[in-house]
C-alpha cells in the first residue's frame, strides 16, 4: 500500500469511527433517550458532524487523493483504489458547496424536530411540528441551491439518496409503475376481508415471536439487538454493531412481524457487506456524513422489502411456519391454515398508514409523499398548508378520507430528520428487490425449493454475493447489471405483482 493509500485510510477510518458514534447517538434518541435531552443530542451530534466534515476538508485529506490519484492515472474507474480516491474527491466538491454552518444547522435541528414530531403525533397536533418543519423545508431547499440542480430543487435532494436520479426521472419512473400497477390493483380489490387479526395478540408474544423470525432470515444477535421505536428503523455502528427496532401493538400483529422482516433485511444488507470494507470509504456517506455500507437508500430497501414481502408474504413460509407462530399464541390461531394466514397477510384494501400497506397500494403511498415534497421544495406547496395537501393526495389517490394528521401527514419520521427526496428509493427498492429475485430464480432452479424446505441462507447467500458484500463500491446499477443484466427496470417487479395477486395463496 502505497503512502497516499494508507494517509487515505487513516482519514476515513477516523472519520468512519466519528460518524459510527453519531449513529450511536441517534439510535438512542429515537429508543432511550429522555425527551428533555432533545437539544443538547443536536449539538452533540452537530459538533461530531463538524469534526468528521473537518478531518474530510482537511490538508491530509486532500493531499492523499490528488496523490492516489495520480498514482493511479490511466487506471479503469472501477479499481478500488482509485475509485475510493474519486468517491473522497467528489464528496469534498459537495462540502465546498455546502458549508459547515449549514451542516451544523441541520444536525442541530434533528433531535429537537424529531422531538416535536413524536409529541405531535402522540396528541395529533400539526401545530407543534408546524414551527420544526418549516425551519426543515427551508434547510432542505437552502441545501438544494448550494448543491445545484437541474432546474428543480427536488433533484438535488433525490440524487442524495438514490445518486443519479433526478425529479424528472422519479416522476416518470412512477408515470410507468402507476399505469402498471392500477390495473392490478383494480383487479384484487373486493375480496373479501378475513377478521383474522381481529384478535388481540399479546405483546410479549410478539416481541418473542419477532427476534425468532429476525433469526430464520439470518438476522445475527451477536452483532444486533431488537428495540422499539416510535418508527422503526436500522443503523449501523459497523458490521459488528447492527441495530433494528420495531413497534408493536395488540390489535394488528402484522404491523410488528412485518415490520421486523423489513428492518432485519436491512440488518442482513448491513451484516454482510465485507469485512475488509469496514471503517473505508465504502462503508461510508461522505456526503449525508453517515456511516453505512449499503450503496444507496433504493439499494437498502431492495433487501428489505425483499425479506418482508417475497419471503415472509409467500405461502411456502407460512407453510413452514405457522406451527412457530401458533406456539408463540397457544389458542388465539389454532384454526387458522397457511392458505388462510397468507390470504389474510396480503389483502388488498387502501388504508391511512403507508408502514402497513399491502404491496399494491404501497407505492402509492410512496408517490403521494414524492409529489409533496417536490412540491414543499419548489415553493408552490406551504408547509402550514400540508395537513390539507396531504388529505387530497389521499383522497385522489387510495379514496379515503383521512380522520386526522396522526393518520395523515403526521405518521413518518422522515420530514422531522430533514430526508426530503428519500421516500421514492422505497419504491426504487420494491423494484430492485423484484429484478434481484426473477434473476436468482432463474440463475438457481432450486431456490424456491430452498425456501419452502426453510432453507433461508441459500437465498441470503445470494444476495450477499450479489448485493451485500460489495458495500458501497459499486453503483445500484452496477450491480443490477450483474446480478441481472440490466439497470434498474419495472418489469419484473410488476410482472410479480401479477401473478401473486392473480393468485392470492401465493
Amino acid at each position: 500500500m502505497s503512502r497516499a493509500s494508507e494517509v487515505l485510510a487513516e482519514e476515513i477510518g477516523a472519520i468512519n469511527d466519528i460518524l459510527c458514534a453519531v449513529a450511536l447517538l441517534q439510535w438512542d434518541n429515537r429508543t432511550m433517550m429522555p425527551t428533555g435531552g432533545a437539544q443538547t443530542r443536536g449539538q452533540q451530534i452537530a459538533t461530531l458532524k463538524g469534526l468528521a466534515r473537518d478531518r474530510l476538508m482537511s490538508t491530509a485529506t486532500r493531499r492523499a487523493v490528488d496523490g492516489l490519484l495520480i498514482e493511479t492515472e490511466g487506471w479503469a474507474d472501477d479499481d478500488l483504489s482509485r475509485r475510493a480516491a474519486l468517491t473522497v474527491q467528489a464528496a469534498i466538491a459537495h462540502h465546498e458547496r455546502v458549508d459547515g454552518a449549514m451542516l451544523r444547522r441541520q444536525a442541530e435541528l434533528g433531535p429537537v424536530a424529531g422531538a416535536a414530531w413524536a409529541k405531535a403525533r402522540e396528541t395529533n397536533d400539526f401545530a407543534l411540528f408546524l414551527p420544526y418543519l418549516t425551519e426543515s423545508v427551508a434547510l432542505a431547499r437552502e441545501s438544494a441551491e448550494a448543491i445545484g440542480h437541474d432546474g428543480h430543487p427536488y433533484s438535488a435532494m433525490v440524487a442524495l439518496y438514490e445518486p443519479g436520479e433526478t425529479a424528472g426521472s422519479i416522476k416518470a419512473f412512477f408515470s410507468t409503475l402507476r399505469a402498471g400497477i392500477l390495473p392490478i390493483l383494480d383487479a384484487a380489490r373486493g375480496r373479501a376481508r378475513d377478521d383474522l387479526f381481529d384478535r388481540r395478540f399479546p405483546v410479549e408474544a410478539q416481541r418473542a415471536l419477532c427476534r425468532e423470525f429476525a433469526e430464520l432470515t439470518g438476522y445475527d444477535f451477536g452483532r444486533g439487538r431488537i428495540d422499539t421505536a416510535v418508527h422503526p428503523f436500522e443503523i449501523s455502528l459497523t458490521r459488528s454493531d447492527v441495530r433494528i427496532t420495531t413497534r408493536y401493538r395488540e390489535e394488528f400483529l402484522p404491523g410488528a412481524l412485518f415490520g421486523t422482516m423489513h428492518e432485519a433485511g436491512h440488518g442482513l444488507y448491513e451484516q454482510n457487506v465485507s469485512p475488509n470494507l469496514t471503517r473505508t470509504v465504502f462503508a461510508t456517506d461522505l456526503i449525508l456524513l453517515y456511516a453505512v455500507g449499503g450503496t444507496s437508500f433504493g439499494a437498502h430497501e431492495s433487501q428489505s422489502r425483499l425479506w418482508e414481502n417475497h419471503v415472509g408474504r409467500s405461502l411456502p413460509f407460512w407453510q413452514r411456519n405457522l406451527p412457530r407462530l401458533k406456539s408463540h399464541f397457544p389458542g388465539l390461531v389454532d384454526d387458522v391454515s397457511p392458505e388462510r394466514f397468507t390470504r389474510a397477510v396480503n389483502y388488498v384494501e387502501p388504508g391511512f398508514i403507508r408502514v402497513e400497506a399491502d404491496e399494491l397500494t404501497y407505492d402509492l403511498h410512496v408517490m403521494l409523499r414524492a409529489e409533496i415534497e417536490a412540491a414543499l421544495m419548489d415553493g408552490s406547496l406551504l408547509p402550514c398548508d400540508l395537513p390539507g395537501a396531504w388529505n387530497e393526495a389521499v383522497r385522489r389517490d387510495l379514496g379515503l378520507e383521512v380522520p386526522d394528521d396522526r393518520r395523515g401527514c403526521l405518521q413518518d419520521v422522515h420530514w422531522s430528520s430533514g430526508y426530503f427526496g428519500s421516500f421514492p428509493t422505497y419504491t426504487i427498492g420494491n423494484v430492485m428487490a423484484a429484478q434481484l429475485m426473477e434473476a436468482l430464480r432463474a440463475k438457481d432452479p432450486g431456490l424456491d425449493e430452498g425456501l419452502t424446505e426453510g432453507d433461508y441462507g441459500r437465498l441470503r447467500d445470494h444476495l450477499t454475493n450479489a448485493v451485500c458484500r460489495h458495500g458501497r463500491s459499486r453503483s445500484r446499477d452496477e450491480i443490477l447489471r450483474e446480478a441481472t443484466g440490466e439497470a434498474l427496470t419495472p418489469g419484473p417487479y410488476l410482472r410479480y405483482l401479477e401473478a401473486k395477486f392473480a393468485d392470492p395463496d401465493r
